[in-house]
């Protein structure tokens, strides 16, 4: 049977030290174990792009040239690459590091900002079929003059998503240090559970009402080609949450919670929400917890309730204990 690709997207948080380096290695070489060609996209480690930053503005006195920026920063990506393969090799797996350029990744002129024009995957079918795995460098491509640009932050999860549609991959996976997206936001809801499965939609639609979530072009891009994601940790090996076109079904997923000066706005979302029944309950909800909400926005994905700064957190429990209290997820 044909061997089907994955790209595995590993976050900085996922490659800080060597021991996580270790790990991802080990991550990917499992991937190949269980029948698929691995292919992985690294981000630099964590704050290494703040620190590189940082050190262009001392030395350029604050004025840095946007192509010198690309060049520098480019590197960040590039150490993960060469470490993680290294480590593949140091596993007894067979591995190749590459730059966004030398991966096939060619954007626009826009420095610091640019957007991926096209795809040529040939070197990384070559490598593939040679029986390496391709460790590439994220959040980097090649300008038509030949010059190296960055995509922009969270870059790397865009070049994941428009690898895997150039290579025809049956996954792409984002590797970071949490489990996927849950029901609320864990910190504020303890008893949030993981979504097993969510739509393109609904994952947007939490990046629109603040919710931090993947970087929202890599998956409109993802949504517009139809590719499948999973979100998943780099610390453990739970399945995480899949994102798809049909996700979980209809009626309500998530919450979201966003505030803005005096006032807090939550959100139900899901899809296909009938209006009236949803708002009733989630109106009837706040009531019940003593919490003043009023109906702020409404469509077939979203119900935004809106209340004062200070509640909004008590009013995000109160939803979820509505919506997901007695409901397995």
């Amino acid at each position: 049977m044909k061997k089907k690709i994955l790209i595995i997207k590993f976050g900085g948080s996922s490659l800080a030290d060597p021991g996580r380096i270790r790990r991802a290695a080990a991550m990917t070489l499992a991937a190949r174990r269980r029948g698929w060609l691995p292919v992985s996209v690294v981000s630099a480690p964590a704050d290494v792009t703040d620190d590189l930053l940082k050190l262009a503005a001392l030395t350029a006195g604050g004025a840095v040239p946007p192509r010198e920026t690309d060049a520098l920063l480019a590197a960040g990506e590039q150490i993960s690459a060469a470490l993680t393969a290294m480590a593949i090799e140091a596993e007894g797996g067979r591995a190749v590091s590459l730059t966004g350029p030398q991966a096939g990744l060619r954007t626009d002129a826009a420095f610091t900002a640019a957007a991926v024009r096209a795809v040529d995957a040939r070197r990384l079918r070559r490598e593939l079929a040679a029986g390496r795995i391709p460790v590439v460098a994220g959040f980097q491509g090649e300008t038509p003059a030949g010059d190296v640009a960055t995509l922009g932050r969270g870059g790397s999860d865009f070049t994941a998503v428009a690898l895997a549609r150039a290579l025809g991959a049956a996954l792409c996976e984002f590797r970071t240090d949490v489990k996927g997206i849950y029901t609320a936001h864990p910190a504020i809801v303890p008893e949030a559970r993981l979504i097993r499965e969510i739509s393109y939609a609904e994952v947007v639609a939490l990046a629109e009402l603040g919710t931090e979530v993947r970087q929202l072009r890599a998956v409109r891009y993802a949504s517009r080609h139809a590719i499948p994601l999973r979100l998943r940790s780099s610390f453990h090996d739970e399945p995480g949450t899949l994102v798809t076109a049909r996700g979980g079904g209809a009626g309500p997923s998530c919450l979201s919670l966003r505030k803005e000066g005096r006032a807090a706005f939550a959100a139900v979302i899901g899809r296909d929400l009938d209006r009236r029944p949803t708002e009733r309950r989630a109106l009837a909800a706040a009531a019940a917890a003593g919490l003043a909400a009023e109906p702020a926005a409404a469509a077939r994905d979203r119900l935004v309730l809106k209340a004062a700064a200070g509640d909004g957190e008590p009013l995000l429990r109160a939803l979820h204990a509505a919506f997901f209290g007695g409901r397995g997820h």
